[in-house]
């Protein structure tokens, strides 16, 4: 899939386009597979994340995974940062439902520690920060954070996100007690009126989360708002397992 492709146009490939198997993605936790999507002769890569392969957590309900990978990529463009890559959810593929990501061609040698350093990368690295707050990610490994071949950064795997009580778990605590820029407060500020009174995202979201969980997402991001800080690692275990 061409990067110039419209987002649109990519949507309508994950939603509606002939899923292939090609192999599994040995190194996740729940089922992945690397698979070929083709409708009316685009083809191209994917990560298709079946609910049925979801390993059972004590903390998050069995077979919401998948909504929520969505949930993320929804979140990422209400908030107009594009850190997610388009995802759907399939009601129906080679192994039942489940989420369908556009695969990233990123550099295998690189993630979040190998480029932290970067002066030019951390506007968008404080975005993934700040998204993983409002998220409440459980999984912010370094290998979750891709550079793709033009230098651009996705956020990846956020199959444990949403959880209505406190779960950040990750590894950018790089900017503890630095105040949030500005720019994106005020890009969180305009998330959180859309969260409010955009009837089309709350509908879209309560699809793909509870109540509970919607309602802890607007008071994370309240909280944010109120105090526009980048936190410390708190007293639970604050950083994923393995670090990549």
């Amino acid at each position: 899939m061409p990067p110039e492709t419209p987002k649109e146009t990519v949507l309508r490939w994950l939603q509606e386009g002939e899923i292939q198997l090609l192999g599994l993605v040995p190194w996740g936790s729940n089922a992945t597979f690397l698979v070929a999507v083709v409708r009316e002769g685009i083809a191209g890569l994917a990560i298709y994340k079946p609910q049925r392969g979801e390993e059972p957590l004590w903390d998050f309900p069995h077979g919401t995974l998948c909504y929520r990978e969505v949930a993320a990529y929804v979140v990422s463009e209400a908030l107009g940062w594009g850190l997610v890559p388009p995802t759907v959810l399939r009601p129906s593929g080679p192994y039942g439902r489940g989420a369908l990501q556009l695969y990233i061609d990123a550099d295998p040698e690189e993630n979040y520690f190998t480029f932290r350093d970067d002066p030019a990368l951390q506007p968008v690295l404080m975005r993934v920060a700040v998204f993983d707050l409002i998220t409440n990610n459980a999984d912010r490994k370094a290998g979750h954070c891709l550079k793709d071949r033009n230098g651009r950064i996705w956020a990846i795997d956020h199959g444990i996100c949403f959880h209505a009580e406190p779960k950040l778990r990750t590894v950018i605590w790089d900017y503890r007690g630095q105040r949030i820029p500005e720019d994106i407060v005020e890009e969180v500020r305009t998330f959180y009126q859309r969260l409010k009174e955009d009837k089309g995202l709350r509908a879209e979201l309560a699809g793909l989360l509870s109540a509970e969980e919607i309602t802890a997402l607007e008071e994370r991001t309240a909280a944010l708002l109120e105090h526009p800080v980048f936190p410390h690692p708190g007293p639970w275990r604050s950083v994923p397992w393995p670090i990549i």
